[in-house]
Parts: structure tokens; sequence; C-alpha cells
């Protein structure tokens, strides 16, 4: 009997995924509003997708926005990229040459790590990271070589003595996410260029994962003010990927619509591949993704002065119980506390969400150097977080108290 090809079968399934189906079962038995699960897990906020793009997205379906549109994306919205790109990090792209629109950040991940992996290649992943980046990866035949970032004097920092460690003849691309999912840490200045010297000195491609790019909290910057891109750093000729999404700034998950930024040649062939993969981006999508670039602003920093808040209240709140080490978050909306004596925090997560009805996303989806922590998204209202942090403390104590027994 034909089976299922081993290269699915070998990648993983998502232990967020997993918990989160817990969570729906629970919820589908609920017989109350107050039964339900606070669901913290997904990298989500909760707040709704702003008015205007919606309205935006309706005048498109009207002006025609429905047809197929070029496989890299509305020449439109690429020129609204590299304005953006322009005017925020003062990087200079060719809209027709280095950028491609995709159906979606994880797509724009997908697309690119296909560009440069063959069967048999390795990939040298920095983590605790979003665990989709290590299964593309696998679902090109490749070797995900996770190298877990070092927790040093309070902040976590790139381990540049493992990373020589790992590479080897087959190590063909270095990929990591800054700011970061999970753990909210934003790589220095320094640290980039240490990457970017890193990948040329191994003729590694290098690809940044910067989806969180406008989701920056800097005590000395403005509000608004967007985390350093590699592009910043990188020459046009560099063997540099940048994976982008709406998503995130603007409060379109479900929109499914992002980018990649890419060396020509690259570029050049990930549009090709887009026509395998997902032909383009929906029209009407592209047109409202324009109009967040260009209207976006006003509601980008309030979402950003509630996460920021938010943000403080999680970080205080999780420092106060026993046996907690987090380092503060500098971007992103997460925070990701270690938790003394867990080892398992998959089922620390599980009872958790059966005992208390709070939801959160177990350490260990994030691959190396995540086991013992656990993630909570704060992109959230801050009630929510509020019921939410009332119910773990308790838990979290009693945990401790019981391993310290």
């Amino acid at each position: 009997m034909p089976e299922v090809a081993p290269t699915a079968r070998a990648v993983p399934h998502s232990r967020i995924r997993e918990l989160a189906e817990i969570a729906m079962r629970m919820d589908a038995a609920a017989r109350t509003p107050s039964e339900r699960v606070l669901r913290l897990f997904f990298g989500e906020s909760n707040l709704p997708t702003p008015a205007f793009l919606k309205e935006a997205a309706h005048r498109a379906m009207l002006d025609g926005y429905t047809l197929y549109t070029e496989n890299a994306g509305l020449p439109s919205l690429r020129r609204a990229l590299a304005a953006h790109y322009e005017r925020l990090q003062g990087v200079a792209l060719d809209p027709a040459h280095e950028i491609v629109v995709t159906n979606s950040g994880v797509q724009a991940l997908n697309v690119a790590i296909r560009c440069v992996l063959d069967p048999g290649d390795e990939a040298i992943v920095l983590t605790p990271a979003w665990p989709n980046q290590s299964s593309n990866v696998s679902l090109c035949n490749a070797t995900p070589r996770e190298v877990p970032l070092a927790l040093q004097a309070g902040r976590y920092a790139v381990d540049f003595d493992a990373l020589e460690a790992a590479v080897s003849p087959r190590t063909r691309l270095l990929i990591y996410t800054s700011p970061s999912n999970p753990i909210g840490w934003v790589a220095t200045l320094e640290e980039q260029r240490r990457l970017l010297e890193f990948a040329r000195r191994h003729a590694l491609w290098l690809l940044a994962d910067e989806v969180y790019e406008r989701l920056w909290y800097p005590d000395s910057q403005p509000a608004g003010t967007p985390a350093p891109s590699i592009l910043k750093l990188a020459t046009r000729d560099d063997a540099v990927m940048v994976a982008q999404s709406f998503s995130k700034s603007y409060c379109m998950t479900g929109w499914r619509v992002g980018w990649l930024v890419a060396r020509a040649d690259l570029a050049e062939r990930a549009t090709q591949l887009n026509e395998f993969i997902i032909s383009c981006a929906p029209g009407f999508v592209q047109k409202a993704a324009e109009i967040a670039l260009a209207e976006g602003e006003p509601s980008l920093r309030e979402m950003l002065a509630l996460y920021k808040a938010n943000r403080d209240f999680c970080v205080g709140a999780f420092r106060a119980m026993p046996g907690v080490t987090l380092p503060s978050p500098d971007g992103a909306f997460y925070v990701f506390p270690r938790i003394d004596g867990v080892a398992d925090s998959f089922a620390f997560c599980e009872r958790l969400l059966v005992e208390t009805r709070v939801g959160l996303a177990p350490g260990v989806a994030f691959g190396a150097g995540g086991e013992g922590s656990i993630r909570l998204c704060y992109a959230v209202d801050t009630g929510i977080l509020e019921a939410a942090l009332t119910r773990i403390g308790p838990f979290v104590e009693r945990m401790f108290a019981a391993a310290q027994s």
C-alpha cells in the first residue's frame, strides 16, 4: 500500500498546536463563558483588524482586484514596500527585482528556504525560535542544526563559538529572528555585523525573519521606531534574505500577506516558484496592504502603547513569582519566563491549562534552549492578562513549593 512520504512524516507536529487542540476541546465542552480557556498560546493579537483596512479590501474587491496578479505581487505594493524601507530603514531597494510579495510570512520563509537548500544540505537555526523555520528546512529534505542563544548577564546573546562549531561542509544557510519569537530578543548592531561577517566568511545564505520589525520598545527611541534591519548593513550583492509580514504590525494574521526581500537572482527564482506554490497573494488583500503602509501608523502606535504596557505588567508579575527567571524582552509581543524545576514544559502547560484554563505555549516547541520555559503572548486586552496572571501566579507557587519539598 502506498505510504505518506518519509519527508512529510519526519516533520514534527507543532507542540503549540497540540496544546491548542486540547484547549479547543475544553472550550467545546464549556457550559458558560467563564469556563472558556484564556488563549495566550498563539502568536496573534486579539485586537481586530482596523476598520479602515477592511474597508480598503472591500473597495479593492469592488474595483476588480479579484483576479490573478503578477507572481511577484502588484507593482504598486512592491513600490510601496520599497518606499517603506527608504523611509524607515534608510535602505534603497529595487521594487521590480528585489521584492517578492508572498501569501504570508511563513510562505516567504518557505520559498526562500526552497531556493537555497537541496536534499542533504544543512541549515543553522538560532533558537529558541518559531518552529516553522526548522520544519521548512526539513521539508526540503535538509537538516536543521539548532544553536541556542546564550543567556548572559540578563539578556540573550548570540553564541558565536557555538555557531562556528555547528558549521559543516553541508551548511548552506543561517536563519535568525529579530525581534524574536518567542524570547523578545533584538539583535544588537554588533551582533548583526558579526552574523553577516560569519555568513560571508563561510559562504552561507543569511535569512533574517524580521516579521516583528515594528514591534520594538527602545527607551531611547520614539515610539514606532523599527528594529534595525540586516538590510542596513548588507550590500545588494550579499547573500541576504529578509522574510516579512503584515500580520503582526497591522493585526492582519488571517489575511495571509507577506513579502521577501532578496538579492535579485534569488528574488527572480522565488517569483518563479511562487507560480507553483500560491501563484500570487490575493489582489484585494495586496491593495489593503498598501493602505496599511500608507495609513497604518496611528493605529500601530496606539497598539504599541498597549503592548508595551502589557509587557511591563507581565514582566513584573512573573518576576514576583518564585523560581522564575525572565530577561526583559525588547521586542515582539511575548514573554518567555524560565521556571526552576520544569523539565517538561509541555506537561507543565497541559496541567496549567487543565487546572486553571489558561493556555500558554510550551518552551520545548521552540527548539534547542526552549525547554524549561513557557511562552505567553501579551498582545491581548489587559483584562485578559490580569485574569490569566492571577491564575498563573498561584499555580507556579504551588509547583515551586512542591519541587522544594
